[in-house]
């Protein structure tokens, strides 16, 4: 979570196309790969088709089992991707106790200390929050409070809400279809979310979790303590969040189509019934 307030309504309109953009160009490189030439008909001998090895049956799967690579724990190497699991395998709970491992690994990892210097720097040079005061003090102020936006975010969405309401905090890759579907898909998910038993419901613990993050931080920002102004940092940080899990359903294309990793496209056996 990210509520430290910044022009963020400015950034978004800018950030979304370039996400998208790199999404769509990895995406639509997946699916151009051209089919090889036919033999020609001289060519032709006929042979006696080979056995072919029976398919993998769903029954065969074991719960969390998927023929896809598991996804990456950092992407681009940095940004924590400690919460995203593969939506074609069969489907396993967690327990309260890996949820709140999930919701200790986002917020205390190095990387969010960059996050914050920067959103810090940011709030220095614009004096959001002049309360805060200018120098290393105010800096330090920044960095702190922005910090904690961070791990009291990611505590309440991903930890305390989805135990308390049996909720699935994870994000789950899809991984086909096309591109503005998928894009969809993710997008879509900080509003949709699978229970403890399998089934889907709206994500109360995204919109109430990123809220009370929202209502802790008035404590620490007196000047933005209004309706208008709560509603707004809600609004973005849900936005923030949406824009982060479409990453993380392209990102495994990325790194196949620029680092040469490993074909994120399922097979028809890696498909769920």
């Amino acid at each position: 979570m990210t509520s430290y307030h910044i022009n963020l309504p400015a950034l978004l309109p800018a950030a979304l196309p370039a996400v998208l953009l790199a999404c769509a160009f990895t995406a639509s490189a997946q699916d151009s790969t051209p089919a090889p030439d036919p033999p020609a008909a001289s060519s032709v001998v006929t042979q006696p088709a080979p056995a072919q090895p029976a398919p993998l049956q769903p029954a065969q799967l074991q719960p969390g089992q998927t023929k896809l690579p598991a996804p990456d724990k950092r992407i681009f190497g940095v940004l924590p991707n400690y919460r995203t699991a593969n939506e074609t395998a069969v489907y396993t709970p967690i327990t309260t106790q890996q949820k709140f491992a999930i919701g200790f690994k986002d917020s205390f990892d190095y990387p969010l200390v960059g996050l914050a210097a920067i959103l810090a720097g940011e709030g220095q040079l614009e004096n959001s929050h002049p309360e805060f005061g200018q120098g290393w003090a105010g800096y330090g102020r920044r960095v702190g409070t922005a910090y904690a936006d961070q791990a009291i975010g990611n505590m309440m969405t991903e930890s305390i809400f989805p135990s308390m309401l049996h909720e699935d905090p994870r994000y789950f890759r899809r991984g086909y279809g096309s591109f503005w579907s998928r894009t969809f898909y993710a997008a879509t998910r900080v509003l949709v979310t699978r229970t403890d038993a399998g089934g889907t419901r709206f994500n109360f613990s995204e919109v109430l979790g990123n809220a009370t993050g929202t209502a802790i931080s008035n404590a620490y920002y007196p000047d933005t303590r209004n309706v208008a102004d709560n509603v707004e940092k809600l609004g973005e940080q849900i936005s923030i969040d949406a824009v982060s899990q479409v990453l993380k359903e392209f990102w495994p294309d990325i790194k196949h189509k620029l680092l040469h990793g490993p074909d994120p496209r399922p097979t028809s056996a890696d498909l769920r019934p």
